[in-house]
């Protein structure tokens, strides 16, 4: 598809497949991926290191004026082919993903200044075109101009299934019940924030893949795009 690059914005709720989908619609047009809410849980992560989070509460004023010091950039794994976050120089990647940094990540993206942060490097990236990002408020906020917005979606039983079996597969244990409990206090905390919170904009296209398999999801994304650099 030897055309203009566009920018592509996928939103959506924890575990509902908008990583995977944009992962692979990156890899079929040969755009950059980048992975949002792989920066917030970098940040989680950071704030968990420098005693930033007590009890599961967050010390925003204690956190805030550290912001400066936190670098995240993505480096291609060449086994995997996939982009891994870099945490201060350093490998994160496996450390972000545990059901700890999950179960606080919504608390610290509800914070003005990290967003701020985040927005601003996000835009930076992609101000080229070519990319695909997702995450809870590319299209609404990130790139509200994005060429493409599409909005993943999935029933709770569904998201709930995936996700544990995610975690099994890395040896994480965890139940059913944990997993389901934490992907809707998620969506509440990301629904109902104050600044950035995730919805669905009116323009977005919705995806339901409760009932769909991966390739199929991928099919209609890729035919969203086709329209889009058809009628350029």
């Amino acid at each position: 598809m030897d055309m203009k690059k566009i920018t592509i914005a996928i939103d959506g709720y924890s575990s509902c497949g908008k990583s995977t989908l944009a992962k692979q619609l990156a890899k079929e047009l040969h755009y950059i991926f980048i992975d949002s809410g792989a920066m917030y849980r970098g940040i989680t992560l950071f704030a968990l290191q420098n005693d930033c989070i007590s009890d599961e509460e967050v010390n925003s004023k204690k956190l805030i004026p550290l912001l400066d010091g936190i670098e995240l950039h993505f480096q291609l794994n060449p086994k995997t082919n996939s982009p891994e976050l870099q945490l201060n120089g350093k490998n994160v990647e496996g450390e972000i993903r545990t059901p700890k940094i999950s179960s606080l990540v919504s608390k610290i993206s509800s914070i003005r200044e990290v967003r701020e942060k985040l927005v601003k490097e996000q835009r930076k990236m992609g101000q080229s075109g070519g990319i695909v990002m997702d995450g809870r408020d590319i299209g609404s906020v990130v790139f509200p101009n994005a060429e493409l917005k599409i909005f993943v979606t999935a029933e709770i039983e569904t998201r709930t299934e995936r996700r544990f079996s995610e975690l099994s597969e890395k040896g994480i244990a965890t139940t059913r019940e944990e997993v389901q409990k934490n992907l809707i206090e998620r969506d509440h905390l990301d629904s109902t924030r104050a600044m950035s919170p995730l919805k669905q904009t009116e323009d977005a296209i919705v995806i339901d893949n409760t009932h769909i398999s991966r390739e199929e999801q991928l099919k209609v994304a890729i035919g969203l795009v086709e329209d889009i650099l058809l009628a350029k």
